[in-house]
């Protein structure tokens, strides 16, 4: 091995092969900001075994909650060989003093700031235990570098970054404390650059909520309207009090929008902080909205909060059949280090087997804590019977007939049935894997 050569892993949560795999932007961004004369390859575990013979000088893995039990594995594997390891990531970021047990080195906050100097020290041996990322900011003029993804095997969705960090601080979510309420945003000019090169024209934008700043977004919208493609993106709600710029959006090639509804109840949203959810008006009058334009609507919802009963599940589930969602999310309300909701949790003694991540008697699916108005087995059975029931082929064909969003055009229909049948088998495939083994 003439070259030093860093060797960046994806780790998955568990033993399977996904098909919804998108492609890890991390990675090419830390390729575009690799120096030449050092080797990079990515294994990404959700894909593709790791040939942990190859040799290597340094391995690098982003690392989150659910695949950490099986990242520390990989980690081991490396380490026996006395081949450094740094992870970082929301995990290490919010949870250094357990990672560091596991890793050589932790990376706090973004890399991008942190990265050439990290390569210089391990390069002369000198690895430090921590780097602190200063406040969060994108590397500007820097196009990610996709030929780390040559060969993999991941959806047709290309993966663009546009801003960071989001304007909002729910509970249960992890952003706000990693971006520590920051906002940065790359140049629209960067942005175009990257989409003209492209082998495809469907994009995902992977910001946390693409409307962050009103102003911001529709110079992003206006520069790629002219470049003909079909995008999807996370959006909060109140999009809606802007019917031009959403206009502009479908008008640009937007087919879908995430939006986290994640509770019926009004009391849940408040504990969630996520009360203003409702202030634009009902949820039904904001996805005909979306419908109107053209737009399907993916919907996601957390179940477990101290107003939710059984009861809520049936009713979540009505309403994003009767609403036409063009894919939900119907999740057990799951605390991870850092935020609001683990420390909270964790102070009221309600967390179950904690760390839940590392506990070998956890599945994926079943509950981390125990609700206030149900059993911690009713939550796991709810969610995965929601699930199945609005991913059934009965409930798939009745939302598919939607000539205003699902099926408003070919494009529309063909991502709705791929999207909807990929999911399915994801959804049997993943509920009550171990975390971590392979």
């Amino acid at each position: 091995m003439s070259k030093f050569k860093v060797t960046f892993i994806y780790p998955s949560f568990s033993n399977y092969r996904a098909t919804d795999a998108l492609e890890t932007l991390v990675f090419a961004i830390l390729k575009s900001l690799t120096p030449p004369d050092i080797e990079t390859v990515l294994y990404d575990d959700r894909l593709e075994d790791i040939p942990f013979d190859d040799p290597t000088n340094l391995v690098a893995m982003s690392v989150d909650t659910f695949c950490a039990k099986r990242a520390y594995l990989i980690a081991k594997k490396y380490r026996d060989k006395r081949i450094p390891v740094v992870m970082g990531g929301f995990h290490p970021s919010l949870y250094s003093q357990e990672v560091l047990n596991y890793a050589d080195s932790v990376v706090i906050g973004s890399a991008e700031p942190v990265w050439k100097t990290l390569l210089a020290d391990a390069r002369t041996g000198k690895l430090q235990r921590v780097y602190q990322a200063p406040e969060d900011q994108f590397s500007h003029g820097i196009i990610p570098d996709r030929s780390i993804f040559q060969g993999k095997r991941y959806g047709k969705l290309h993966v663009v970054q546009f801003s960071r960090g989001c304007r909002f601080q729910c509970d249960f979510c992890s952003i706000h404390v990693f971006y520590k309420h920051s906002l940065q945003y790359r140049s629209v000019e960067d942005i175009v650059r990257e989409i003209k090169g492209l082998s495809g024209r469907t994009i995902y934008f992977a910001d946390d909520n693409i409307f962050t700043n009103a102003e911001r977004t529709r110079a992003l919208v206006q520069a790629i309207l002219p470049l003909k493609i079909h995008w999807a993106c996370q959006i909060s709600i109140d999009i809606i009090n802007h019917p031009d710029l959403l206009s502009l959006m479908r008008e640009s090639g937007l087919f879908c929008v995430t939006i986290g509804f994640e509770s019926l109840s009004q009391s849940n949203l408040k504990q969630i902080m996520k009360g203003w959810n409702t202030s634009y008006g009902s949820y039904e009058a904001a996805i005909r909205k979306i419908r109107e334009q053209g737009i399907m609507t993916f919907g996601t919802f957390v179940f477990g909060y101290d107003d939710d009963t059984p009861e809520a599940f049936q009713a979540v589930l009505n309403f994003a059949t009767k609403n036409k969602l063009f894919l939900a999310h119907f999740n057990p309300l799951t605390p991870t280090p850092g935020t609001a909701l683990y420390e909270r949790l964790l102070k009221e003694d309600r967390l179950i087997n904690h760390p839940w991540w590392l506990n070998p008697n956890f599945r994926y699916g079943q509950a981390t804590f125990r609700p206030r108005q149900m059993t911690p087995e009713q939550l796991q059975s709810g969610c995965y019977n929601s699930r199945m029931a609005f991913n059934s082929w009965r409930n798939l064909f009745k939302r598919l007939i939607d000539f205003k969003a699902n099926s408003a055009n070919f494009f529309n229909c063909a991502i709705f049935l791929m999207a909807n049948i990929i999911t399915r088998k994801e959804i049997i495939k993943k509920q009550g894997a171990h975390l971590g083994e392979k």
